[in-house]
């Protein structure tokens, strides 16, 4: 039975999770095989009639993955028994030139370049999703004054709108790391066991462009016996920060959610879903919640990355086990993240009048910075207004009182400030103003 929650269907979107089946890797390294002599054939280095013969039995329905995998349990190799497969299907020349060559990376590191490409071309317009998700609730919400919060505290005011526009500006930029990521891994290379193209030569180098060139890979300059790992570590650190971020999302909408402050509500079936085998009445923000334990997996597979980079020479074997957990996961659930974080966005239910209450709990003391501003403009200097402002605040707070009740009460700034001057609901409009072009900006920066 399965053990792993990707394979029993928790997590994992088909589509990403077949990229990395063990079915899709070997009948892409088939494909590879084929691809290799039909370019040595064409090169003059092999018989047509065995590269022709290698073309028809390279096929996953005549060379399965189950033949090949009993032969493995013999040859402890895998490309050993891909190969001896292919050969004793072959009824010509092939099973002769079979593999003629090659070193076991230079098929399954090339696999692995045309599953990455695979991968980053599903995950992609997913993140486009998400953006556009962002972007709609921004403009939605541009003009919704919430109250700020720094340290868990009461801050200044801002918009929804605001909070959705940096949550935007942020997954833009993941996206592009990942393009470069995608660029950096999108490659192949057949250029033999150390990289120095020994066993074809010279001829090595236009073999490598023509198979690569058929397989919609880049062509690297210099290669070991492997492509080197620096490119996955990219790969897997940007899939990391971008699960990182969608973690930051999920953690501010657990809060908002919080039932003192009771903002926002990811979506929830109500004809169905519950939210507690005790506790009826619960509406737990559970999808927010497990972003955040995922992105904590995608974050661990960052360590073993960055010490794949490291190989005894042209190559040791090391990265390869890490690799068979770290790669599909990484892929996998980051994904799965994104998908399930452009649902939350989608659906999220705003409450405007928690938004209004929690805005005016603090008794006006997020207008403290206002006040201050004002004050400094009159003439007074800002360390004595600021001094003076966090006496007010601690007084007023301390008497449950309106800080700026207490500022239209206080005699010392009433022979300076005009209290006519106190125009909140002007202040609120030019936070609204910024707002609106905060979103404007992200908008035009990212149109197609």
């Amino acid at each position: 039975m399965p053990v792993s929650p990707i394979d029993y269907g928790r997590y994992g979107h088909p589509d990403m999770v077949t990229v990395f089946e063990e079915e899709h890797r070997h009948s892409l390294w088939l494909r590879i095989e084929a691809a290799v002599a039909a370019a040595q054939a064409e090169m003059g280095m092999i018989p047509k009639e065995a590269a022709e013969d290698i073309k028809k039995t390279a096929k996953p329905d005549i060379v399965t993955l189950e033949r090949t995998m009993e032969i493995e349990k013999s040859t402890r190799h895998d490309v050993v028994a891909l190969f001896e497969a292919i050969a004793e299907k072959c009824k010509g020349p092939g099973a002769r030139w079979i593999h003629f060559g090659l070193t076991s990376n230079d098929i399954k590191d090339t696999a692995l370049g045309l599953q990455l490409n695979a991968a980053f071309d599903i995950l992609i317009p997913q993140i486009d999703a998400l953006c556009k998700s962002l972007l709609e609730r921004a403009k939605e919400t541009q003009d919704l004054i919430a109250v700020g919060r720094s340290h868990g505290q009461h801050a200044v005011p801002i918009t929804y709108g605001i909070r959705f526009t940096v949550w935007l500006e942020e997954i833009y930029r993941h996206k592009n790391r990942i393009l470069s990521a995608k660029e950096s891994t999108g490659v192949g290379k057949i250029s033999g066991a150390t990289g120095s193209h020994a066993a074809l030569g010279l001829s090595g180098f236009e073999i490598q462009k023509k198979v690569l060139k058929t397989l919609g890979l880049n062509v690297p300059i210099a290669t070991t016996q492997i492509i080197q790992r620096d490119r996955l570590a990219e790969a897997i650190t940007s899939l990391a920060n971008l699960a990182s971020t969608i973690d930051k999302i999920a953690t501010d909408l657990r809060n908002l959610q919080r039932t003192e402050i009771a903002e926002t509500y990811e979506p929830f079936a109500k004809g169905k879903q519950v939210g507690s085998s005790a506790m009826p009445h619960k509406r737990n923000p559970v999808t927010c919640e497990k972003l955040s334990g995922l992105a904590r997996i995608v974050r661990s597979l960052v360590p073993p990355a960055l010490e794949n980079v490291v190989s005894w020479e042209e190559r040791d074997i090391s990265h390869s086990s890490a690799e068979r957990f770290i790669i599909p996961q990484a892929f996998i659930l980051t994904d799965y993240m994104v998908r399930e974080m452009n649902r939350v966005i989608e659906g999220l239910e705003i409450d405007v009048k928690a938004v209004a209450i929690n805005l005016n709990l603090s008794n006006d003391s997020i207008l403290s910075e206002y006040v201050i501003t004002l004050l400094t403009k009159v003439g007074l200097e800002r360390p004595k207004a600021h001094e003076k402002l966090r006496a007010l605040s601690n007084s007023a707070k301390a008497a449950n009182a309106s800080l700026l009740d207490a500022v239209r009460k206080d005699t010392d700034l009433a022979s300076i400030l005009d209290m006519d001057n106190l125009r909140i609901e002007e202040y609120y409009k030019n936070i609204r103003e910024v707002s609106r072009r905060i979103v404007r900006e992200a908008e035009s920066a990212h149109k197609k």
